[in-house]
């Protein structure tokens, strides 16, 4: 499996715009940040979670050509208003399969009515093909199966997803107990730490800390970050080793 990060900031990336805060100001390129959102690459197959106001830049920068499928894991627009361009991918294969609950289907279908347009659509709008997650319900991508896992982003319920022995999780505030289950002692771990001090919706990095090692996964990798975490290079040095600050355009392999 290859894990691309797209984009690792949360929903105002780095630079925040207009900002003089000297994270914001870093020529560190690891200090910028798009908004978050991850590609992996399993069996030939092109998987993107979250599909962001970025995602143009993100699939340029990536290189990617080919798609399979978009995961959703919630509606906020930090995770899904770049949904008009997925035309290139429309013209190369047609509808793109989408996936997420019906609550963030719903959601598109206001925001992008004319994406899901039956009837006299427009030459060139995208398409989509809609499929829907349900909690405890394994689903597949191709032959790859994917097992969504519940969690509160604050009072918001929204989905990570496991594939094998990796976990994409992000806007984590907490998670009952069941589903932390389906994720103990993995491979690779995605988390986010939004920043130092507690937030009402996202895990700090305390917080963040203390699930990884509740969790126990080989490696863990944290995104969603914002200016406020501080600089890349002095929170990575003070993390545990089997801990690192994801950056955009880090690809790994495993």
């Amino acid at each position: 499996m290859k894990i691309y990060f797209l984009g690792t900031g949360t929903s105002q990336g780095i630079p925040v715009i207009g900002s003089n805060h000297p994270v914001c100001l870093s020529k560190n390129p690891k200090d910028k940040r798009l908004r978050t959102a991850l590609l992996i690459t399993l069996n030939s197959v092109n998987i993107v979670f979250d599909c962001g106001p970025d995602f143009r830049q993100q699939m340029l920068n990536s290189k990617c050509v080919h798609l399979d499928a978009i995961l959703f894991t919630h509606e906020h627009a930090d995770h899904t208003a770049g949904l008009d361009d997925i035309r290139p991918f429309n013209f190369k294969r047609g509808p793109m399969p989408i996936f997420g609950e019906q609550r963030v289907i719903e959601n598109l279908k206001e925001r992008f009515g004319y994406v899901f347009e039956t009837e006299n659509r427009y030459p060139g709008a995208p398409a989509v093909q809609t499929n829907l997650i349900f909690e405890n319900k394994p689903f597949k991508v191709n032959d790859i199966e994917i097992l969504p896992i519940r969690a509160l982003h604050g009072w918001l319920e929204i989905f990570g997803f496991r594939i094998s022995d990796f976990v994409y999780l992000t806007d984590v505030k907490s998670m009952d107990q069941n589903e932390i289950n389906k994720i103990y002692n993995v491979n690779i771990m995605v988390i986010n730490a939004l920043r130092i001090t507690p937030h009402e919706t996202h895990f700090n990095l305390e917080e963040a800390l203390d699930f990884i090692k509740k969790t126990n996964p080989k490696k863990a990798y944290i995104t969603h970050i914002s200016h406020l975490l501080g600089f890349h290079d002095e929170v990575q040095a003070k993390l545990p080793e089997n801990v690192f600050l994801a950056y955009d355009n880090l690809e790994i392999e495993f």
